[in-house]
């Protein structure tokens, strides 16, 4: 399957852990000047988060792959489409809003993947009133095609925030 020898390229070719054992992405600060490639990659993680919280993810399809693999929170929810269509889509029409905050993202560029790790907490609130408050991550494998960078895979989970 292309996309398993994809990622098990771009994972092979990533660095042992540091010395004290931690498994945590880097949350780099900004470099002063980002290459074209991550600047684009950059671009398109922040075009899939601002309709997330537009709650409008139409036209999001053209930043994923044809065979994208979508997982979230221990589950797989199939391409892009098909989590739009069965998952997502019908989530949002169901929120009143969605809101991320401490929004950070890693980026290692690998040739013509880019792995992302995205951080962040975010608050929805349903058309029902139900609040829902999670700290949340997400993991992409980004492929440089003709038409520019799309997201290969995408995993998120999320939990409930320590206290909350």
């Amino acid at each position: 399957m292309l996309i398993t020898t994809m990622i098990a390229a771009a994972l092979s070719a990533q660095a042992a852990p540091e010395a004290h054992g931690s498994h945590a992405a880097p949350v780099a600060a900004q470099p002063a000047s980002l290459s074209a490639d991550e600047s684009a990659v950059r671009a398109v993680l922040a075009r899939y988060k601002s309709a997330i919280e537009r709650l409008d993810a139409s036209g999001t399809e053209a930043l994923f792959t044809e065979d994208s693999a979508v997982f979230e929170t221990g589950g797989v929810e199939g391409t892009n489409k098909e989590y739009l269509a069965h998952h997502l889509g019908p989530e949002l029409a169901a929120f009143h809003s969605f809101a991320f905050s401490d929004y950070t993202v890693a980026v290692r560029m690998e040739g013509d993947l880019a792995l992302a790790t995205e951080t962040y907490n975010y608050r929805i609130e349903t058309k029902s009133g139900e609040i829902a408050m999670r700290k949340g991550v997400a993991t992409s494998v980004l492929i440089r095609t003709a038409d520019g960078w799309k997201i290969l895979v995408m995993h998120n989970s999320a939990r409930k925030p320590k206290g909350a």
